[in-house]
């Protein structure tokens, strides 16, 4: 039976879930992690040697390596990986900015035969997958706007580390960190959004990355897309409108580790606004499971052990997605002043 090596950079609570992952799948085994925290090298309980620093982790004999490291050197340790010929899975973001992503793809057009694929889990869960399916069938028509709100309480949750807080590791706050996620999900229901224009605050938390990015975004189709990206939702929030033709796609929660965003819905509007005075008959489906974190390390592992390429999560997804990102903190002319935020236009 082939069994794929793998490495893990960065064995925190993300480090550890992709872990499980693995451990599950029949066809991979972790031989190897790094993380900061570690005290010296060892091995672990199960056999599994522990490094602190990611240059000793790639010394061992891997065939794929899982990027769950911090914003600032996610580019280089996964371009790192590349350069000694591994499949490498990356969390997002793929870096702190636009010109990160960009270096990555420059290496990774040299090494075809490799697979890269990003962490942008949310594709994979159900209520997506499903609405996706719904959309693409065609029965509601074309899609008119989309309005998205990812909100939580603080910029650290659940006793998280605090580079988040710090731009010189993150490279920003809500927006890159959580709102990347709604900001990917938007591009996957409505397209590229073209024109943006953005506020963009810290004047709740006062570090020098944002706790709000509120975005009034237009595709070139003429789709219109309203995103709200916060640190002071305080009942924490995702709530996602497609709104169709004939009909609506409702995304209302999302299942987490933390279970604190609610029940995960999906509700199907199906309008006959001549005849349903506005009050048409909806579906709902709510969610018990969330298997979108075996499902997208299923979905590589396939690519790699059947030369198969990668579909969804790709580096052009993710340089898309950090593209528009980085045009919502551009479109805000106090913030892009602030923060000297080039303009991501210019990476191509």
């Amino acid at each position: 039976m082939i069994e794929l090596k793998i490495g893990i950079a960065g064995f925190g609570v993300v480090g550890k879930r992709r872990k499980e992952c693995v451990d599950r799948h029949p066809h991979l085994r972790v031989v190897a992690v790094c993380d900061q925290f570690f005290d010296g090298e060892g091995i672990l309980e199960e056999g599994v040697n522990y490094f602190q620093d990611y240059s000793r982790l790639l010394n061992e004999e891997l065939d794929v390596l899982i990027v769950c490291l911090t914003n600032d050197i996610a580019a280089e340790v996964t371009i790192a990986g590349l350069e000694l010929n591994l499949h490498v899975f990356c969390e997002k973001p793929p870096g702190r900015n636009v010109e990160d992503i960009v270096r990555v793809i420059e290496h990774e057009k040299k090494l075809p035969h490799l697979k890269l694929m990003y962490g942008f889990n949310h594709r994979y869960h159900e209520s997506i997958q499903d609405a996706l399916g719904i959309l693409h069938t065609g029965e509601l028509g074309r899609v008119i706007n989309i309005r998205g709100v990812y909100g939580k309480a603080k910029l650290i949750t659940f006793n998280q580390p605090d580079w988040r807080t710090k731009r010189k590791i993150s490279g920003g706050g809500v927006l890159l960190d959580q709102g990347i996620h709604m900001v990917d999900l938007m591009r996957l229901f409505g397209g590229d959004f073209t024109e943006v224009h953005s506020f963009i605050s810290n004047s709740h938390w006062g570090y020098d990355v944002e706790d709000n990015a509120y975005a009034l975004m237009r595709t070139t189709d003429g789709i219109v897309g309203m995103l709200n990206s916060s640190a002071t939702q305080w009942r924490h929030r995702f709530h996602l409108d497609i709104n169709l033709e004939r009909g609506s796609l409702i995304l209302g929660g999302i299942l987490s580790g933390t279970k604190s965003y609610g029940a995960e819905t999906l509700t199907v509007v199906r309008a006959d606004p001549d005849n349903d005075r506005g009050d048409p008959k909806e579906q709902i489906t709510r969610y018990n499971r969330d298997p979108s974190w075996d499902e997208e390390i299923t979905v590589f592992a396939d690519c790699i052990l059947n030369d198969k390429p990668v579909i969804s999560g790709t580096s052009e997804d993710a340089l898309s997605t950090m593209r528009l990102v980085f045009k919502i903190y551009y479109a805000d002319t106090t913030w892009r002043s602030t923060y000297d935020i080039p303009n991501p236009e210019n990476y191509e």
